[in-house]
């Protein structure tokens, strides 16, 4: 993924063609000062914002004086916000007032803004504190143009407002040679520590589990992605292995429980949505051909009625990968489909499985050790070339060499070719620290 870093105060250069219309007026002298006063203000050809907001955005004011100068001035600030690919106006001067009619074609691409340690506002007070500063942020900012660095500057005075010392910034993350994803507002300077988390919507048999696997957050530095990577790694499953398969975890919800310029301390809530529980109504096993379905079902350690433990199903399909790889079967595909009926709180399992091709053995390294030692290993290896590749065999190797060279730390490396069907074993032995 790679980044591009923005500074928070933005000089924004663009090619965009305005149109500037207006209706045919009379020598100024033949209207009173009144015909020159904001009289009425029509917004149109934009399906994403509000007329109020677009004014607001454009420094529109009812009863005060307009000229044509003001009204190219304000096609400029709209278009260069980025949020729009065409702006024009047409302007009628009566003795009642001046009409302005501004005609947009809105921008096509938008990507959400995320706050990742901005804790001094909720969500919604943040939004609405910045839309009020900055009236075309409605959460999502254009790929081009200046409004972000707009909603940078706007979360910098908030920042002082709150006494906070610390610098806005915004990336615009993005894959590699691929189009912007989301702008990113972090703020550095302050330490944003995490002094406990707590789970609503928990129930008491995940409750205590949950909190353990917290603890792990308790003075770490709070930045939302890495909560929400903890989240996924570490809370989603223990609700999956009790059985609630749709469970959703929230966005961590921070309250700052003591402040400073330079330190901030909070309080995180993990919103949790459980959902209902599954219990196991079948397993089912389609393409296997190399082994009856009763030495697979084997490896299945949770049966019909039970609670769905959908962890222990994905131990359970490695365990099946690797009876697979006893037989030469390194490329074998093995995936289970959860199927729920929602009405029985059930989930049927179809596990399908493509084995593919048989691989041989090819060629056995041994590194790490003295010559001596390495040649009488290399000979101990019994996994010939051209044998059928047998993926337990190394395990038992090293439990073998423990007992000849005593306690190394061994590490293995498979290296799997497609094209000849092949397996090269690498054994490395290096001493334990």
């Amino acid at each position: 993924m790679k980044f591009l870093r923005i500074p928070a105060i933005v000089t924004v250069c663009f090619s965009l063609s305005f149109a500037f219309a207006q209706a045919r007026k009379p020598s100024s002298k033949d209207l009173p000062p009144s015909a020159f006063k904001l009289r009425s203000v029509k917004v149109t050809g934009t399906s994403r914002y509000k007329p109020e907001d677009v004014i607001r955005a454009a420094g529109l004011q009812l009863g005060q004086p307009i000229h044509d100068d003001d009204l190219k001035n304000v096609v400029r600030l709209l278009g260069e916000s980025g949020a729009f690919t065409a702006v024009s106006y047409t302007s009628q001067f009566d003795p009642d007032g001046t009409k302005v009619e501004l005609k947009l074609g809105d921008a096509e691409r938008f990507f959400p803004a995320h706050f990742d340690n901005v804790v001094w506002f909720t969500d919604r007070e943040l939004l609405e504190k910045l839309h009020a500063t900055v009236p075309l942020f409605d959460g999502q900012l254009p790929v081009n143009g200046g409004l972000a660095g707009e909603v940078s500057e706007a979360l910098q005075v908030l920042l002082i407002q709150k006494n906070v010392a610390g610098q806005v910034d915004y990336l615009r993350p993005s894959q590699e040679d691929g189009p912007v994803e989301a702008f990113v507002f972090t703020v550095s300077g302050p330490s944003i520590t995490i002094r406990n988390v707590e789970f609503s919507g928990a129930g008491p048999g995940e409750l205590p589990k949950l909190t353990a696997a917290a603890k792990r957050l308790q003075g770490a530095e709070y930045a939302r992605p890495a909560i929400r990577a903890v989240e996924d790694k570490a809370f989603l499953p223990i609700y999956r292995e009790h059985g609630y398969l749709k469970a959703v975890l929230g966005d961590p919800e921070p309250t700052v429980v003591q402040n400073d310029a330079h330190d901030t301390l909070v309080d995180v809530k993990v919103p949790v949505d459980p959902g209902r529980q599954y219990k196991l109504a079948t397993i089912q096993i389609s393409g296997n051909k190399a082994f009856p379905d009763g030495a697979l079902r084997a490896a299945f350690h949770f049966q019909a009625g039970q609670v769905a433990n959908a962890p222990e199903l994905e131990k359970d399909l490695e365990t099946i990968r690797h009876i697979y790889g006893t037989r030469g079967y390194m490329g074998a595909t093995i995936k289970a489909e959860a199927q729920m009926d929602d009405s029985q709180s059930s989930v049927a399992y179809v596990v399908s499985i493509i084995e593919g091709d048989v691989y041989k053995m090819g060629e056995v390294e041994i590194r790490g050790l003295d010559s001596k030692t390495t040649a009488r290993l290399q000979n101990d290896w019994t996994l010939r070339s051209g044998d059928t590749y047998d993926a337990s065999y190394v395990g038992r190797f090293v439990e073998q060499a423990y007992k000849e060279i005593g306690d190394w730390h061994v590490s293995v490396h498979e290296s799997i070719d497609p094209h000849d069907k092949t397996v090269d074993v690498t054994v490395r032995f290096d001493p334990n620290s």
